[in-house]
């Protein structure tokens, strides 16, 4: 319903009085209660825009002949893989993020698979990020598909905040492309208004004032609730938690304890609508870099130049952010034989893993880290079973940010700081012309067999 909130409308506005008048002769104006105060009622503090099936949606805007197709977008032209993001087409015959290629075919006969163009979606992701700003500045860009925007002042009220997410919403589609809907939601933390633009999918608008928060978090299932996976899910069932209703029956000591962690302290102030500035200590505690090979890269030689590259990546996304990881992590899958009682990936690989972690003093420099991952390569499982590694995953854990490193008693140095020096000219010339343009020798055989990926977490640079 649109709302009339020009106060010429009154029914007294612009008449002229004789001074002579009473004032109390005046018709009291009429009841306007479809039409509310726009700075009165409940006041939110966040927008959060979710793109709906980002990369499909995009590969959709730029290539017309496949909307209203079921498309599926792919890290590479094989059943073996799986699903990034699949359209709403293709969502309607059950396919998603993590299907298996071969088992999407199956379930959408006329599914359209699209090898992912990262150049593309992060083209798209500016683009997006500039029309929000044509409304509103954007706070925290939270992946390549979601951002959260603090809401001030006269943005706050209710109603206020509904038209700058309608708003939002038509300048992404005017000034980006007709086929990149999104989801808005609006909440007093930004953890809620994340909540509630899933609510409504897609092209959605939510909002979450804290009058209808309770009931409205008690329609949703915990698996709604950002940072409840599975596992989590799981662990949580163990516990005899199954509903909404039984998690908010919490106090905020028996949340902690729940989950064992100030977690579960701060999920209970979020849920109670709570806002709180948690930049101090809000960074990235873990990232990685994974990749499936080609058949013909399953080869220890080629499977360590990929691991090689993997870490190069991370390792330069590590120092980009101003972190040091304090452990390293190298995962690999084999493919075996298929048996009656052999494993199989999600991949659709039969397959038996293998993994190993090594921690290390708050490290972010190439050396120390290419040393640590061979240690772990060294280490890895040997015999028939294990000669073809088809999986590579590289982890780099225990995050620590620049403000709270500590130094250890070589980093004043001269060679340690002619060290760092390096690794920062290195790094500048690899984000401006490619990060194959300085690079380890062993490297070489993996430039094209582990090309970069768009993370859902993380927006890559152009390299």
């Amino acid at each position: 319903m649109v709302m009339d909130l020009n106060p010429a409308s009154s029914p007294i506005a612009g008449e002229w009085l004789d001074e002579t008048e009473s004032l109390e002769k005046l018709p009291a104006p009429a009841p306007r209660e479809s039409e509310p105060d726009p700075v009165s009622g409940p006041h939110l503090n966040w927008l959060f825009v979710d793109l709906n099936s980002y990369f499909a949606s995009v590969e959709q805007d730029v290539r017309p002949e496949l909307r209203g197709r079921p498309v599926g977008v792919v890290p590479m032209l094989a059943d073996t893989t799986v699903c990034i993001t699949a359209s709403y087409e293709a969502k309607a015959c059950g396919v998603k993020t993590g299907t298996v290629v071969a088992d999407a075919k199956r379930m959408c006969p006329g599914l359209e698979l699209v090898e992912a163009r990262h150049e593309i979606y992060v083209d798209y992701h500016r683009r997006i990020v500039e029309a929000v700003e044509s409304c509103l500045p954007v706070t925290a860009v939270l992946s390549i598909d979601e951002m959260a925007c603090r809401l001030m002042g006269r943005e706050r009220p209710l109603l206020a905040a509904m038209e700058l997410g309608w708003q939002v919403k038509r300048r992404i589609l005017e000034r980006v492309g007709p086929m990149m809907r999104s989801s808005v939601g609006l909440a007093t933390n930004r953890y809620l208004a994340k909540v509630a633009s899933d609510m409504e999918k897609p092209d959605g608008l939510v909002a979450l004032p804290l009058d209808i928060l309770p009931e409205a978090l008690r329609q949703l299932s915990l698996r709604d609730l950002p940072g409840i996976g599975v596992k989590t899910e799981k662990r949580l069932n163990d516990k005899g938690i199954h509903t909404m209703d039984q998690l908010l029956a919490f106090d905020c000591e028996g949340a902690g304890e729940l989950w064992g962690s100030v977690w579960g302290e701060r999920l209970w102030h979020w849920l109670r609508g709570e806002d709180f500035d948690m930049s101090e200590t809000e960074h990235l505690k873990s990232l990685s870099h994974q990749h499936v090979l080609a058949p013909e890269m399953r080869t220890a030689e080629k499977a360590w130049a990929v691991a090689h590259k993997l870490l190069h990546k991370a390792a330069m996304r590590l120092r980009a952010g101003g972190l040091w990881a304090s452990s390293i992590g190298l995962a690999i899958g084999f493919a075996v034989p298929r048996g009656d009682k052999t494993p199989v990936s999600r991949f659709g690989v039969p397959t038996r893993g293998w993994k190993g972690e090594l921690k290390l003093s708050e490290c972010q420099d190439n050396q120390t880290l290419i040393a640590a991952l061979l240690r772990l390569w060294e280490s890895r499982p040997s015999g028939q079973e294990f000669e073809s590694p088809y999986f590579i995953g590289v982890h780099l854990n225990g995050l620590v940010p620049d403000r709270l490193h500590s130094l250890n008693l070589f980093e004043g140095t001269e060679d340690e700081q002619n060290r760092v020096r390096l690794q920062a000219a290195m790094d500048a010339l690899n984000n401006k012309y490619g990060l194959s343009t300085l690079a380890p020798a062993t490297m070489l055989t993996a430039f094209k067999a582990a090309p970069t990926r768009i993370a859902f977490h993380t927006i890559p640079e152009m390299f």
